[in-house]
């Protein structure tokens, strides 16, 4: 969105080639077709207009340098960025849904949505009753991982998107649910987390770790949204005493 800051990018991560797309500005030098999907829209443009031009290694995160999802002790993406391996493209924070116990509204359950949007979405490959994958649709993938489907694949899904009557956050989720499987995953992508640590983030040797986390490592807070201050001011108005990068 065009109210949101990320001067981070540049000013912490210069000699990161960045590619900010502005979703609700058709005057933008990076734009999309419409704003519909949350991110996907993006990641799909992104991956149709530069499919023959990629990078090793795509990074594809939000615009927001704080999140709740955000793998750090004050939800920092620049930390986790500047820690990322990315010779290894997996993601940690495990969130593994049950579609057959995930609702949506009262009205119809997001297993019947999920189902007949993978049916469109990739056709001839069986609908998982199950699927495991990191939280919220940031991720690194590799050139080579892009290019095992081609850009015809991706124009494709990005007609779903466009065409869908799912809302935004609908049809956001089912590409949340369904990116690691476009990309040649299993269903339940869960590795380890301490391997996820070490490989993904290079901290290795930590303690407490468990197949779903690692002691210390991660809060998940209360609510979504970040208290007004962070991360200098805590959820109950508190000073943190924060000394990661200047915000």
């Amino acid at each position: 969105m065009s109210y949101e800051n990320t001067s981070w990018l540049h000013e912490y991560l210069p000699d990161w080639p960045a590619s900010i797309y502005v979703v609700n500005d058709h005057d933008a030098p990076l734009t999309v077709p419409k704003n519909k999907g949350h991110e996907a829209m993006v990641y799909l443009t992104h991956l149709i207009d530069r499919y023959d031009t990629l990078a090793s290694t795509t990074v594809l995160v939000h615009a927001q340098r704080f999140a709740w999802h955000n793998d750090d002790h004050d939800y920092d993406a620049l930390v986790t960025l500047r820690h990322l391996q990315t010779p290894y493209q997996v993601r940690p924070n495990l969130d593994v849904q049950d579609l057959k116990n995930v609702s949506a509204s009262g009205k119809m359950a997001f297993k019947d949505i999920f189902r007949t949007a993978f049916q469109q979405m990739l056709p001839g490959i069986p609908v998982p009753d199950v699927v495991g994958v990191s939280c919220c649709s940031q991720f690194a993938v590799s050139r080579e991982t892009v290019h095992s489907r081609s850009r015809k694949d991706y124009v494709r899904l990005r007609e779903w998107l466009l065409n869908t009557e799912l809302d935004d956050g609908l049809s956001g989720r089912v590409f949340e649910y369904t990116w690691h499987i476009i990309f040649g995953k299993a269903a339940v992508h869960c590795p380890d987390a301490a391997e996820c640590y070490c490989k993904v983030f290079g901290l290795c040797g930590l303690k407490g770790c468990k197949k779903d986390g690692c002691n210390g490592r991660y809060t998940l807070p209360k609510v979504a949204t970040l208290p007004s201050g962070w991360p200098k001011v805590g959820w109950e108005g508190e000073v943190r005493g924060y000394r990661g990068p200047p915000v």
